[in-house]
């Protein structure tokens, strides 16, 4: 294939995410109406009479119809504007561009901790079917999907930390004896490496192991038994055969021509992990006083933050969309078939 007609199928890819947007936008609008709870009662504190409630939801636009909320909507939206926040009373792009980056971290650490260990157990499992490192991978696969992050955090927590006291104490990103580094990234391990603070940037990941190790063992699961599935059914094909029986080297059959392969579901299902990982560590952000963005969508629902929580499942939306995006365009570049074709 040649790279205009790659560059094609990738301007194809763009133009179908706007329809995903726009429908994005619209669900996103009126789940948030349908949420239980009034949030200009929420505002205006129980010792409020009705008078107040409803001049407080005049003026947060919310006695309109539907259709002229939705409309104002779509226009702050295009300015960039999310609105304000009526739980912390700040603008909910700024606390959502401040807590993005602390999920980003976790759930790319934790990614990065699961594929280190999920890839090559997978493709162990896969050279050695029904052995005794066969049958590990299955019970890891078996024990990521069973056990509940809550419950792994909570243990990892009691052994590391109360028992061991290995782990520094389980309250958010940095210990209260070090400053935050300046920022670049919004990374905190990263960003400290960047100012050169090797004892800051030691901290953080101290801080960001037990909750990456919570959070990796859960994600750990698909990629292993994906890994697994991909490359048996690689090792069975007829060019595997064709180049063992041609004298090619074990190594050469198994990482040139066997993973490059295999490789292409498990790029899919890493970004289908990336994206569920983000927005399901919420329960790990509270086990670990963590302040991402899951925790405060949670905070969000509680008090019926309509801007809050259409912040949130926008952004959300977004990054899945594209993240897809990307997994998209890594397929394209690393398909081998695609060579292939005229």
């Amino acid at each position: 294939m040649t790279h205009l007609a790659r560059g094609r199928l990738i301007g194809w890819r763009l133009v179908q995410a706007i329809p995903v947007i726009v429908g994005i936008i619209i669900v996103s609008f009126v789940l948030t109406r349908a949420l239980p709870g009034d949030p200009a009662a929420y505002f205006a504190g129980p010792a409020a009479d009705a008078a107040s409630i409803e001049q407080i939801r005049s003026s947060m636009g919310l006695d309109r119809p539907l259709p002229l909320q939705f409309v104002a909507y779509v226009q702050d939206l295009l300015q960039g504007d999310l609105g304000m926040s009526i739980s912390t009373g700040q603008p909910v792009m700024q606390e959502l561009a401040s807590r993005l980056p602390a999920s980003l971290e976790l759930t790319g650490f934790a990614l990065l901790f699961s594929v280190a260990i999920a890839m090559p157990l997978g493709i162990l499992a896969a050279t050695r079917p029904n052995s005794w490192i066969d049958h590990l991978c299955r019970a890891v696969v078996t024990a990521g999907v069973s056990l509940p992050t809550f419950f792994t955090g909570l243990a990892l927590i009691y052994v590391f930390y109360y028992l061991l006291g290995w782990a520094p104490s389980p309250m958010g990103r940095l210990d209260f004896l070090y400053l935050s580094p300046p920022r670049v990234t919004g990374f905190y391990v990263i960003d400290a490496l960047i100012a050169r603070d090797l004892e800051t940037a030691r901290a953080a990941l101290a801080q960001l192991a037990l909750p990456a190790i919570t959070l990796g063992l859960f994600t750990l699961a698909p990629i292993a038994r994906m890994t697994r599935a991909a490359m048996l059914q690689i090792l069975e094909g007829e060019f595997i055969r064709t180049a063992r029986a041609a004298g090619l080297p074990r190594r050469q059959v198994l990482f040139t021509y066997a993973l490059r392969n295999a490789v292409l579901p498990v790029i899919t299902t890493l970004g289908m992990v990336f994206s569920f990982a983000l927005g399901a560590n919420v329960l790990v952000e509270k086990v670990f006083s963590w302040p991402g963005i899951g925790s405060y969508a949670v905070e969000a629902l509680v008090v019926s933050d309509y801007a809050a929580v259409q912040g949130f499942v926008l952004t959300m939306a977004l990054l899945f969309v594209t993240l897809n995006l990307i997994i998209d365009i890594i397929y394209t570049l690393v398909d081998p078939r695609l060579d292939t074709e005229a």
